[in-house]
């Protein structure tokens, strides 16, 4: 093969630059701010149609709190505690199943109460073996009407559980928990907080009922750096996104982290309550007898969580982590208060008047959503973006 004139190979050479510069000086097409599960489900979707996102995080990390790795036994663990997947919708699950095999998994959580570690939620198995009883699931639904006490409007979290289930149950399991977790006593909380947790009348010791129950395959970890592969997504990592907002070129931002903090606190501060996790490593195969034990009344952490019962792993060594609140660190959730919704409500008209940004997520909305849901939420945000129809209720 006969060599190309140096006027020609110089030209083309020129041209290629001049090229790469050209796709430089456009810089992207979307910022996204926070590579969690809404920062990244959006840049996926808009990397698939073509778009050029640049998605930056203040950690060295993908996957946000769903991030995990192996310790230095070598076992999987969930730095950011236990994060157990599952959904009643079918296009979340099918649309993560893109970038995961799945592992069947379903979440099994005891109490440590009076001594006993009782199913929770409660269920007929936990009166009977509390009160040492031999009730039928018709008998425990009357015990729960005889026990339940009267609420005439239910307005908060302790209003919730002993309209249900009456007072005694209501301390046993319910009171202690939720002072640790939130600081607060629960008839000071709005009652979403124990409305998330069922009563059942039935055997049913599993922590959720959703129609899809499944851990990925090799963690959540691989499951984001496939949703991310694409070669129009760049990644930057331990990065402020605002050291670099005004040096890169971009169309618009999608942002995921506090709304309070995009806005500098000018409202002040939203109240949000944060974990400390310590981690253990025990050289034994298993140490407790499900994925999760709670401990309402003992102790300064809330839960103790055993991964390898929530990853499938076998391994001869066990890793577990123990949950204790705080009221500073990490925003992890929000607390549901009515003067919180109200102070919300004022960074969400700033929100909700910027031209240039989205605001998704978690923190970017103040709401304690499942991953599932935050899944759905990107997805509709998604198609808002590119404009089209909205679907049905996806979470």
């Amino acid at each position: 093969m006969t060599d190309l004139p140096s006027a020609v190979t110089n030209e083309r050479t020129e041209q290629t630059n001049t090229t790469n510069e050209q796709q430089e000086s456009k810089g992207f097409d979307y910022l996204i701010v926070g590579a969690g599960f809404a920062g990244s489900v959006l840049a996926e979707r808009l990397a698939s149609s073509g778009q050029r996102v640049l998605i930056v995080d203040r950690r060295p990390h993908i996957g946000g709190n769903a991030y995990d790795c192996y310790d230095d036994a070598g076992v999987l663990i969930h730095p950011y505690g236990p994060h157990i997947f599952h959904t009643n919708s079918k296009d979340v699950f099918e649309y993560l199943s893109r970038f995961t095999e799945w592992r069947p998994y379903q979440h099994r959580v005891l109490a440590s109460v009076d001594g006993q570690l009782l199913p929770i939620p409660i269920n007929l198995d936990t009166v009977n073996r509390l009160y040492g009883l031999n009730l039928t699931s018709f008998q425990v639904e009357e015990f729960f009407a005889s026990v339940a006490e009267k609420v005439e409007q239910v307005r908060t979290s302790e209003d919730v559980v002993v309209s249900k289930v009456g007072r005694d149950l209501y301390n046993k399991f319910f009171r202690g928990y939720t002072r640790k977790q939130w600081g607060l006593d629960p008839s000071e909380l709005d009652a979403s907080v124990t409305a998330r947790v069922p009563t059942r009348t039935n055997r049913d010791n599993r922590y959720f009922a959703d129609t899809y129950q499944a851990m990925p395959l090799h963690g959540y970890t691989r499951m984001f750096q496939n949703m991310l592969s694409s070669p129009n997504i760049k990644v930057m990592l331990n990065t402020d996104y605002r050291e670099i907002a005004d040096f890169i070129p971009f169309q618009h931002m999608i942002y995921t982290g506090p709304v309070d903090a995009f806005f500098d606190f000018c409202y002040g501060k939203l109240p949000y309550r944060s974990l400390e996790f310590r981690h253990e490593t025990h050289d034994t195969e298993q140490l407790l007898p499900t994925g999760t034990v709670n401990y309402p009344n003992d102790y300064a952490y809330t839960r103790v969580s055993e991964f390898k019962h929530i990853t499938g792993q076998r391994h001869h060594q066990t890793s577990v982590v123990y949950e204790y609140p705080r009221a500073e660190g990490d925003p992890y959730y929000p607390v549901p208060r009515p003067e919180n919704a109200e102070l919300y409500k004022k960074y969400e008209a700033l929100a909700d008047a910027a031209q240039d940004v989205t605001f998704v997520g978690r923190l970017a909305t103040y709401r304690y959503y499942n991953m599932d849901q935050v899944v759905a939420q990107a997805l509709a945000t998604f198609r808002r973006l590119q404009g089209q129809p909205e679907q049905g209720n996806a979470e």
